[in-house]
């Protein structure tokens, strides 16, 4: 069987090598700000409310499955209680 290889142009070249380092670096930075969570000691978390000012009521509060169960924060690294609380406490509009 006869192949004939498709010549790369120049352009072509440089286009896939651009696409080709543009990619991983753009989904590198994406995968670094989803990461960068504070740590619970940062933000002075506890497992309690601090007065009226709980987790459920933050608007970086995202809730678990129930309204108990414990959900995740916007800004705030692991599991968060829906009635703790941090300095980063936001209340919603």
């Amino acid at each position: 069987m006869n192949y004939r290889q498709k010549k790369l142009t120049r352009r072509e070249l440089i286009k896939f090598l651009a696409i080709g380092i543009t990619f991983p670096l753009m989904t590198g930075a994406i995968n670094k700000a989803e990461a960068a969570k504070a740590p619970k000691t940062v933000v002075k978390y506890q497992d309690n409310p601090n007065r009226n000012e709980k987790c459920s009521n933050c608007m970086q509060f995202i809730p678990g499955k129930t309204p108990q169960a414990n959900g995740e924060c916007k800004i705030v690294e692991g599991r968060i209680s829906p009635e703790g609380w941090c300095t980063a406490y936001t209340p919603k509009a």
